[in-house]
């Protein structure tokens, strides 16, 4: 997807071509992006998954200017990821899963004042911004509270508030749902939503481990694995990829003529009787794989000549995970975080703040 596609007038949020970072660890060197290409439209929810180790977090460490590219280039809203930092950093923010920043001896709101003021905001209009966003996130009743105080879910909600402070055109998530309960984690994704949706053009990339959490928010994703981005499309495409019949399981008080009965009609690929059925119950449970969901007009036009009634009916969908196993190979409940010994050669000096004069 381009900008051209879209039809905004804006570059890509996100252009990426050729990108390779490669840390100089003996006794051999690691590959942690062996050639990445991507681009994410303006106004895109974008997501990247992968396993631990896969080359998520370098990527966004360069497309966040805190680390360079050993080949290849990036961009953000066409600002060089290497040349443009100063701009690239006003326009973007991100916000981590069990991030700590700040100071837990400041309340939430002098905590958030302070990250104004690194951001540029006038001493004003960082006050305004502040309460502004407290209220937005849901935090009005602790805003005199010490971060140090604050639960979990408060803490998150709290970071996501200073994510938001200089109103960025692209905000990098990286796990920022980790560790919330449910009820917390769903504040966080409306949060997200309501904040993208009141600008034309706002970006969000999302990095995650949470599968449903990918599905419900992100328009595209991308998987990656070992430094290269093995699929990428929306969910539905994704899914598409390991089930291309459509499964379905019929629920009916008779059969007469079993499964057969059904296998023979056209679009059907197979129908058997299902393996869990209750064989004391008045029901007979079957198992049907058609070319396309239009087939099944005919299953049940032929269900009803021999007089067969439908009692339940239900299709099933693959998931998020068994497009992710069928790439990667293995669930995130497998994975092993490798343990990545630290660059010889310095990264990037620390994030500055913007200056808003340039």
């Amino acid at each position: 997807m381009s900008a051209a596609r879209t039809g905004s007038p804006l570059p890509p949020a996100i252009s990426v071509t050729g990108l390779r970072r490669v840390y100089d660890i003996k006794p051999k060197q690691v590959v942690a992006l062996a050639g990445v290409d991507l681009e994410v439209a303006p106004g895109e929810f974008f997501g990247l998954l992968g396993p631990n180790g896969a080359g998520k977090t370098t990527l966004i460490k360069i497309l966040t200017t805190l680390l360079l590219p050993t080949s290849g280039r990036a961009s953000i809203f066409g600002f060089d990821v290497a040349t443009d930092t100063r701009r690239i950093r006003r326009i973007m923010n991100m916000v981590a899963g069990g991030e700590q920043s700040g100071y837990g001896i400041l309340t939430v709101r002098e905590q958030l004042w302070m990250f104004s003021q690194f951001y540029g905001l006038a001493g004003k209009e960082g006050w305004a911004r502040v309460d502004e966003l407290i209220e937005a996130v849901g935090l009005a009743q602790q805003r005199l509270q010490r971060v140090s105080t604050l639960s979990t879910g408060q803490r998150q909600k709290m970071n996501m508030a200073r994510g938001l402070l200089n109103d960025p055109w692209i905000l990098f998530l990286d796990e920022p749902t980790l560790g919330l309960d449910v009820a917390a984690a769903r504040g966080i994704r409306d949060l997200v939503l309501q904040w993208k949706a009141a600008v034309p053009g706002r970006t969000v990339l999302l990095t995650t481990h949470y599968m449903a959490e990918a599905d419900e928010l992100c328009e595209r994703i991308a998987i990656v694995d070992h430094g290269r981005i093995l699929a990428i499309g929306t969910p539905a495409e994704l899914k598409h990829r390991v089930q291309r019949e459509s499964i379905f399981r019929l629920e009916l008080d008779h059969l007469d003529g079993g499964a057969p009965s059904l296998a023979r009609l056209p679009g059907v690929v197979s129908a058997a009787l299902a393996a869990d059925a209750d064989p004391e119950a008045q029901r007979v449970a079957v198992n049907l794989v058609l070319g396309e969901d239009a087939a099944l007009g005919g299953v049940v036009t032929a269900l009803a000549g021999l007089g067969s009634q439908i009692l339940a009916l239900r299709k099933s969908e693959p998931t998020l995970e068994d497009v992710f196993v069928e790439l990667v190979g293995r669930g995130f409940a497998e994975e092993v975080e490798p343990a990545m010994p630290a660059p010889e050669t310095p990264e990037r000096e620390p994030a500055q703040p913007p200056e808003l004069g340039e």
